[in-house]
């Protein structure tokens, strides 16, 4: 008989992963990448300083206090500003995030809608008029002058047929930011005391942030994170419009009003911690869509991510540039963050989303 020559059939390939499915691994290690980042962020920040500590020594100063300087240093010193940092961060990231898909605008950042200026201004009056001198003290008036902005810019922009509409938060907010920052100057350049003490902290620093002050606004923080995470999805369908959300069940008005008020409590408690830092809630919401898309389910979680990395980075590099002395992280972010944020507003990912 002939030998059978039919050649065994060949086993069929693999079927590929679903490109849902991929795209969801591919932000999966987005995010974990980025909390890598964080990491290594904080390491540094608890490492390097005017008296750099080995990695090792401060893993020991971690786990046990024994009283040495080097464990003086990581626990009264760079622990707390790295708390800040890491607080403060979350917060503008994930504020920046906000404001860029209520507005719609790409361009948006935490001090678009009125609310740093508030806080500033509420910082001001508490100087100027009452004397408070303590940073504890002085991180409650910054509250107070981030509800009241935040509230006007609500206000100013539900009057008339429509609401509060992306246009008009956006022009509300940046008429009550003009404003505040009018009376803020005003009140400044009248008392050449409070002009003095704010000239540090408007610059923006981690170093002046004390146990005090995080404990104060930490609560703030962690109910604008709550309200920010609790709305990603009905801001996913008000980016295609406010007819598509109706449609999708989204309501509009409750979605923009509780954006506003964790914007008001992000940018509020960051900004009467730590001053006014520029760019970081800018420029992360960008990156953030660059690699994960303009899905908030993603953007919102690694913008709360990147935001407190690239802050401590700054930080860190503050403390190092200009040795023995230091810059302050609101300059780092400003000097580097402009050509970075040029290049991000040049590629078209960034923008078109």
């Amino acid at each position: 008989m002939p030998a059978d020559t039919t050649a065994p059939a060949r086993p069929e390939p693999p079927a590929p992963a679903p490109p849902a499915r991929r795209r969801t691994s591919t932000r999966a290690l987005a995010v974990l990448g980025a909390l890598l980042l964080l990491l290594a962020a904080v390491l540094l920040s608890l490492a390097i300083g005017s008296r750099s500590l080995p990695v090792s020594v401060v893993v020991d100063a971690l786990r046990h206090d024994d009283g040495s300087t080097a464990a003086s240093v990581v626990w009264d010193v760079r622990v707390p500003r790295t708390l800040a940092g890491i607080t403060a961060g979350a917060a503008l990231g994930v504020a920046g995030a906000l404001i860029q898909a209520l507005t719609r605008n790409p361009l948006a950042d935490p001090g678009l809608l009125g609310v740093n200026a508030g806080a500033a201004t509420g910082v001001v009056l508490s100087l100027t008029v009452l004397g408070v001198t303590s940073l504890w003290a002085s991180v409650w008036f910054a509250m107070a002058g981030a509800v009241v902005a935040g509230l006007l810019v609500y206000a100013l922009a539900s009057g008339g047929r429509g609401g509060a509409t992306p246009e008009r938060l956006a022009l509300s907010g940046a008429v009550i930011a003009a404003v505040f920052t009018g009376v803020g100057q005003t009140l400044m350049l009248l008392d050449a005391q409070a002009l003095d003490e704010l000239r540090f902290w408007s610059v923006g620093s981690l170093a002046r942030a004390g146990g005090d002050t995080l404990t104060t606004i930490t609560p703030f923080v962690v109910v604008g994170l709550v309200l920010a995470l609790g709305l990603v999805r009905p801001l996913n369908a008000m980016a295609l419009g406010d007819d598509a959300a109706r449609s999708l069940g989204a309501q509009l008005h409750r979605t923009r009003f509780l954006g506003l008020l964790a914007v008001t409590l992000l940018c509020g408690a960051a900004t009467s911690a730590v001053g006014p830092l520029v760019f970081v809630g800018l420029a992360v919401p960008h990156i953030a869509r660059i690699i994960a898309g303009a899905d908030q389910r993603w953007t919102v979680p690694l913008s709360l991510l990147l935001a407190p990395a690239l802050l401590l980075f700054a930080d860190v590099l503050g403390r190092v540039a200009v040795r023995p002395d230091e810059l302050d992280a609101g300059v780092v972010t400003a000097v580097v963050g402009a050509p970075v944020f040029i290049a991000l507003v040049r590629h078209r990912r960034a923008v078109a989303s």
